[in-house]
């Protein structure tokens, strides 16, 4: 990432989370059996997002005095896990596209407004807060890093 900021990186996967929820959603609309790759793909993505944050970005936040704002944004990433739980169920259940249309906007519009809060606040934040070995270490996580089995959210 030579020619970005780790803000940008951050936003880039955003980016890419929504747009695998926004192709299964135009899937729905196909004559074939909607497939739930990119959807899978974005749940996951999404998840390995919020460890991110949570794990290595929001404690350097907070020591630098954002407590109010990373309580805000823990609270929302419970309410984001709680909706990806509900949609994993429903494509378990296998539910119909109506069903999973709802569940997948609603999962989008929770994301629109939370992202709009959380990269002009954090990510512009945490490119002058960071210091180079804390930005080294999420620059890798974004890059080779997994959640760990069974780690959820602390607001879920």
């Amino acid at each position: 990432m030579e020619s970005g900021t780790l803000g940008q990186a951050l936003e880039l996967e955003h980016r890419e989370i929504d747009g695998g929820i926004e192709a299964f959603v135009a899937s729905l609309d196909g004559p074939e059996l909607a497939r739930p790759a990119p959807l899978l793909a974005a749940l996951s993505g999404l998840r390995r997002h919020i460890y991110l944050e949570e794990e290595f970005l929001f404690p350097p936040l907070k020591t630098a005095g954002l407590m109010g704002p990373i309580f805000v944004m823990l609270r929302e990433h419970g309410r984001l896990w709680k909706q990806m739980d509900s949609i994993e169920s429903l494509l378990a259940e296998s539910a119909d596209a109506a069903a999973l249309r709802t569940a997948c906007t609603s999962l989008l519009e929770l994301l629109d407004a939370h992202n709009s809060k959380e990269e002009p606040i954090f990510y512009t934040q945490a490119d002058g807060i960071l210091d180079e070995a804390a930005t080294e270490e999420l620059l890798h996580f974004l890059t080779q890093g997994t959640t760990p089995e069974g780690w959820v959210c602390s607001a879920a």
